[in-house]
C-alpha cells in the first residue's frame, strides 16, 4: 500500500522529472527501510546526544533508517529538521540534519515487512567508512551512518530511488 507524500523542499524543488510525473506528490510504502543521502558541506565537531562528540569531514554521508509503522512520516521528519521546521532531536540522524551545512541530496527506498537496516548498513559499509555507534543503538552494527565518495552505489543495495 503506498500514501501520497506531499513535497515541497528545496530538494524536491530540484526533481523536476518526478514533479511532472506525480503532479507534486510521491508515493511512499507504508513500511520499508530508506537511505538519506546526505552532502556536508562544513567540516565540524558535532555533540550527538549521548555519543557525545563526533567528527563531521566535508563530503558525502549515507545514513541507513526503517520505518516498519511509518516510512512517510518519517522521511517528512528529516525533512522537516533539515529545513529547520522540526526541532526534537530524538534520533542521531536528527543532530546531523539541524545543522545548516548539511543538505539532504536523495533518498532511496525499499518496501518491506523485515528488518532490513542491518542488511543494507553492511552493504553501504563496503563503500565508505562508518561514523562509530551512530543510528545503531538497537542493534549489534558498528554504524548506519556512511562517509561515501558519491551516491552511485545505492541502486546495487536493492533500494530505488524516490527524490
Amino acid at each position: 500500500m503506498y500514501h501520497q507524500m506531499k513535497i515541497t523542499s528545496p530538494l524536491y524543488n530540484k526533481c523536476e522529472n518526478l514533479y511532472r510525473a506525480h503532479s507534486n506528490s510521491w508515493a511512499v510504502p507504508v513500511k520499508g527501510t530508506y537511505c538519506l543521502c546526505i552532502e556536508n558541506h562544513e567540516a565540524r565537531s558535532l555533540r550527538v546526544g549521548a555519543l557525545g562528540d563526533r567528527e563531521f569531514l566535508k563530503g558525502y554521508y549515507v545514513y541507513v533508517g526503517s520505518a516498519l509503522n511509518s516510512l512517510r512520516p518519517r522521511l517528512e521528519r528529516h525533512l522537516k529538521t533539515s529545513r529547520g521546521e522540526h526541532h526534537v532531536t530524538h534520533w542521531h540522524i536528527d543532530y546531523l540534519l539541524r545543522e545548516k551545512s548539511v543538505e539532504v541530496k536523495s533518498i532511496y527506498i525499499i518496501e518491506s515487512d523485515e528488518h532490513l537496516e542491518c542488511k543494507i548498513a553492511e552493504k553501504v559499509a563496503q563503500h565508505g567508512e562508518p561514523v562509530n555507534d551512530f543510528g545503531c543503538s538497537d542493534c549489534k552494527c558498528n554504524s548506519h551512518l556512511y562517509k561515501v565518495d558519491g551516491f552511485d552505489f545505492i541502486e546495487k543495495t536493492g533500494l530505488k530511488k524516490m527524490v
